[in-house]
């Protein structure tokens, strides 16, 4: 599938692709349209949402951004439960219109060496793909910032990079289900406790371009 990048002026493009160079994750996606985005979200190569992975009794915490009221709150991205169709608020999370999105921390308690993560959106619009760059941690750094702000580089306060995520489509609808799932070729991503996702808007044309992202799934490596 042939991806975009975004440029905005948070989010440099040639920041971007030095941050996809700089990584050996692999990043699969998936794009449900027509019939086949529904209730079910079965995907040709992603795994569908599970309901017992580790992110279902992880803590999740907003660093920065503002949660859209329209919507779910950080809940409705580990509790397993789908959207049942393309334009439902209250099952999704997504940041305020308007804003440039935002940062979410997710803690799984411990150090685990994880083989995937992966996230899920679905919307008819631009609301549907996902732009977000990925950050983790086992929180050792003396230097560990589990808050940083946007106008903190988290690589400088303890975090790895992991991978920039961009499903947007080179062409055609945007619209639709978006499954993305991030692996390592060498089957373990690393040990970590604590996930960071930076989330950007798909499109400033307007003040919709915040992702109704669904579902986020942690995998352990076995």
């Amino acid at each position: 599938m042939q991806i975009k990048l975004l440029a905005l002026t948070a989010l440099p493009i040639a920041t971007l692709l030095s941050l996809s160079l700089a990584t050996p994750a692999k990043i699969t996606i998936d794009h449900n349209t027509g019939g086949e985005a529904n209730r079910n979200f079965k995907f040709k190569n992603v795994p569908s949402p599970a309901k017992d992975d580790l992110g279902a009794k992880a803590k999740l915490v907003l660093v920065d951004g503002d949660i859209d009221s329209n919507g779910s709150d950080l809940t409705a991205l580990t509790d397993g439960i789908l959207p049942t169709d393309e334009d439902e608020p209250a099952a999704n999370f997504f940041f305020n219109a308007g804003t440039s999105g935002g940062r979410v921390r997710l803690d799984l308690g411990s150090i685990l060496e994880l083989a995937q993560v992966n996230t899920y959106s679905w919307h008819p619009n631009t609301r549907g793909p996902q732009l977000y760059k990925l950050y983790a941690s086992n929180g050792a750094d003396p230097k560990f910032n589990g808050e940083p702000k946007r106008s903190v580089d988290p690589a400088t306060c303890g975090w790895n990079f992991i991978v920039t995520v961009s499903t947007l489509p080179a062409e055609g609808d945007e619209g639709g289900q978006y499954a993305v799932s991030i692996t390592d070729p060498s089957g373990s991503l690393g040990k970590y406790r604590y996930l960071l996702f930076d989330c950007y808007v798909t499109e400033t044309n307007d003040d919709w371009g915040n992702t109704f992202y669904s579902e986020v799934d942690v995998g352990a490596k076995k």
